[in-house]
């Protein structure tokens, strides 16, 4: 019974040491399932000591009490299943936990697997994410979220100031190396038999995070060709592109349906609004020529569009709000009669250059910063600095300096430098 007891606690401890993620997991007796499902109660004992910032297996060996070679076995075991993230730097094995999102959700459905129950899993993660709205807003709340929205190049006709960073051909062509594999929202929708039509291999990853999937069996290398295919694939299917949220090294694009994505769930039924950065167009509808033919309406991700048929109106029109656009240009290429044009926003969307920048300011925001910085709870140093910066961040001074961008950029720069100090 005792043997029952603690395995149970292994998966307690677990879960909380993943809601310390900056995305969060709060807990559920749902989500506890999930984990016996997918760690074994020894993994579970060992994930819930790897710290959230990557970290040697030499040094993960002597905080476990195992054998290097035999913890290293182990953690490859968890990496084929996608619970960790395992790579070489500088001539030593690293690794890092995988949260929830982006994380081991998607590694499980980015492939098909025959040593899994995908079905049972499909059915607790539905249940965890949208039965409720505690997981999607402990994810998604604030403003900086981990994808932004690309807008359809062929929207903009001949703009100058479009950056490239914008522009979901730039991010492929660039891309040293490209990966490809199942969407994972819609894969896990087929278990539930309720998955659209659109195609299923359209994730597109890229670099790092494609090296690393390539290898694990979780994406298959493509050419940049290949890549620009799906694109024009996806573009076709009414798809909106979806992408890593960073200016500089993008890991990952997206091609989303309004149905499966969970990005776009949160929008719809939690009217999560700002779960998705919008990219920094938005559609405009010509009325005098919109015909109200509702094809833009079936067409938009989000429910941005409406038909307007009120009494006194000479006929009914298709009317989009601005606020909830995400300017993805999906209703450009849908409407027939070219009533729709992507018109700049007033206010520029603010991107965090590298993934470390919308790192540290998503921590900010979600008053997790302490976690993101001082994550290795077996030193004291660590410990008494992160009980510090929690008080800090959490002050209402210093949450109203945060809003002011010259103070904001200084705040993260002097972060990065003490991030970078090896310890």
């Amino acid at each position: 019974m005792g043997h029952i007891v603690n395995q149970e606690r292994e998966y307690r401890l677990l879960q909380q040491r993943l809601d310390q993620n900056i995305t969060g997991a709060p807990y559920s007796p749902v989500f506890i399932r999930i984990l016996q499902l997918l760690f074994s109660p020894a993994e579970a004992a060992i994930a819930r000591k790897i710290p959230l910032r990557p970290v040697a297996i030499a040094a993960l060996a002597r905080k476990t009490g195992l054998e290097p070679e035999d913890l290293r076995q182990k953690l490859l075991i968890m990496a084929e299943k996608g619970l960790v993230f395992d790579f070489e730097y500088k001539g030593q094995c690293h690794v890092v936990l995988a949260p929830v999102v982006i994380g081991f959700f998607e590694f499980v459905y980015m492939r098909s697997r025959d040593n899994l129950d995908l079905r049972e899993l499909a059915e607790l993660f539905e249940e965890y994410m949208f039965r409720d709205d505690r997981f999607a807003r402990d994810v998604f709340r604030e403003t900086t979220q981990l994808g932004r929205t690309l807008v359809r190049e062929e929207a903009l006709g001949d703009y100058s100031e479009v950056l490239d960073w914008e522009k979901a051909s730039q991010v492929i062509t660039t891309a040293e190396t490209v990966g490809i594999s199942l969407c994972a929202c819609r894969h896990k929708a087929g278990h539930l038999d309720k998955a659209c039509a659109a195609p299923l291999r359209t994730c597109l990853t890229f670099g790092n995070s494609a090296r690393i999937l390539i290898n694990k069996g979780m994406a298959e290398a493509a050419t940049v060709g290949e890549a620009m295919q799906v694109l024009e694939q996806c573009k076709q299917a009414g798809l909106a592109q979806i992408a890593d949220n960073v200016q500089h090294a993008v890991g990952f694009m997206c091609n989303c349906c309004g149905c499966c994505c969970g990005m776009f769930q949160a929008v719809r039924t939690f009217n999560i609004r700002t779960a998705i950065v919008t990219s920094n167009w938005a559609a405009q509808i010509d009325s005098s020529r919109c015909t109200g033919c509702g094809l833009c309406v079936k067409a938009c991700p989000v429910e941005a569009i409406t038909v307007d048929s009120a009494s006194g109106a000479e006929r009914p029109r298709a009317v989009c709000e601005p606020e909830l656009c995400l300017g993805c240009g999906v209703c450009y290429t849908a409407c027939k009669l070219g009533c729709i044009s992507m018109a700049s926003r007033d206010r520029r969307v603010m991107v965090p250059e590298t993934t470390f920048d919308r790192m540290v300011t998503m921590a900010i925001e979600r008053g997790k910063l302490s976690n993101f910085l001082f994550d290795d709870p077996s030193r004291l140093s660590h410990r008494a600095l992160g009980r510090i910066a929690a008080v800090i961040e959490k002050s209402a001074p210093v949450k109203a300096l945060m809003a002011v961008k010259p103070i904001r950029s200084a705040f993260l720069t002097a972060i990065a430098a003490g991030a970078n100090i090896k310890r």
